[in-house]
């Protein structure tokens, strides 16, 4: 570990150097290359030095111990103990700050959120979760684009797909991906009976159009006039578009805008996140990562969180944490609950490493 720290602190060294360099400043496409990976190293360069001083003064404690001096003897047998448990704590944060990141991590994001069983109920849970992670997108300073909105008649949403842009939103909205589970009394009970709902959340990596090879034979493209509210430019034009990707199958639609070509924009951009995320899914398969894609990818089939409106509480499953925030939660303070599962997902990880 010690030689790994010491390349990390030389890597860190190599990189402000380089960003340092005249020639290298005046090209900012790749000192901003420089500078994202030097940052990244910040945190665990710092400690890196932190624990290798920390080793040496150990070290030096220790040769005292065993010389000749009685005075200097007492003092490094004082101080030992210490230098031994923060070289310990040290060992176990940086053993989680050197696990490889996850690619996608800074990656934007598409957001998909379908109402599930329930019903109505389950349409209007699957508002509250759009409402919820729009307002926590707004508290991480992201920007949210509505890509295709189907709205149900007595209120929530049946499907909405969003895309959202920002540092780190992939990284922390992965932890989403599966099925939420709502128990609360509807408006529409007169008898006050607790009912469960559902809605399921798809969360993928927006991929950049250079990850994803998509032939254009391979794509069917329908256009057809849009369904819904719009007086007569939804009777009168066919700017809805229906994409269907015949190798894989699947079938992206978008009527938001008035344009058809606005239209198929938005419907390209969440084929290609969802033929990357299908890529993604296939080789995690093949390594055999069940672990981590139930975690970070959210199997579907299981229910992940439990909002339970009369006790007022939120539980994850997969971590059994439960916490009795809420409404600060559904009004998008997510912070502790992402956090939680970022840690448990390190943890799992290094314990396999």
């Amino acid at each position: 570990m010690l030689e790994k720290l010491k390349e990390i602190i030389q890597r860190h060294q190599e990189l402000a150097e380089r960003m340092s360099d005249p020639a290298v400043a005046a090209d900012p496409q790749q000192y901003a290359i420089l500078a994202k990976e030097h940052s990244e190293l910040d945190e665990v360069a710092g400690k890196a030095r932190v624990y290798i001083d920390t080793v040496e003064r150990l070290k030096e404690a220790e040769e005292l111990i065993t010389g000749g001096d009685l005075e200097l003897k007492e003092l490094a047998q004082e101080e030992a103990p210490a230098l031994r448990d923060r070289l310990q704590v040290l060992e176990e944060q940086l053993k989680i700050l050197i696990l490889p990141k996850d690619p996608h991590d800074d990656k934007n994001t598409i957001l998909e959120i379908r109402g599930g069983t329930g019903g109505q109920e389950a349409a209007l849970f699957a508002g509250d979760l759009y409402r919820m992670y729009t307002r926590y997108a707004e508290r991480r300073n992201w920007t949210v684009e509505v890509l295709s909105l189907s709205e149900a008649e007595a209120g929530g949403v049946k499907e909405v797909i969003v895309s959202v842009k920002g540092k780190g939103a992939y990284g922390d909205l992965k932890y989403e991906s599966g099925v939420h589970r709502v128990q609360r009394i509807p408006a529409t009970e007169s008898s006050g009976r607790i009912h469960t709902s559902a809605a399921s959340v798809a969360v993928l990596p927006e991929a950049d159009a250079v990850e994803v090879d998509i032939e254009p034979g391979d794509l069917k493209v329908d256009t057809y006039r849009a369904s819904g509210a719009g007086g007569q430019h939804v009777n009168k034009t066919e700017s809805a578009v229906r994409i269907t990707h015949l190798p894989s199958g699947i079938v992206v639609t978008c009527q938001d805008e008035k344009s058809q070509h606005k239209n198929r924009e938005k419907a390209m951009k969440v084929l290609v996140a969802r033929l990357y995320a299908s890529q993604v899914a296939e080789q995690e398969k093949k390594r055999a990562q069940t672990r981590r894609s139930m975690v970070s990818t959210g199997d579907r089939s299981a229910k992940i969180r439990t909002y339970n409106y009369p006790q007022g509480r939120v539980t994850d499953h997969r971590i059994n944490l439960t916490l009795y925030k809420l409404a600060e939660i559904t009004d998008g303070d997510l912070g502790e609950l992402i956090e939680q599962l970022r840690m448990h997902d390190r943890m799992e990880r290094l314990a396999e490493v």
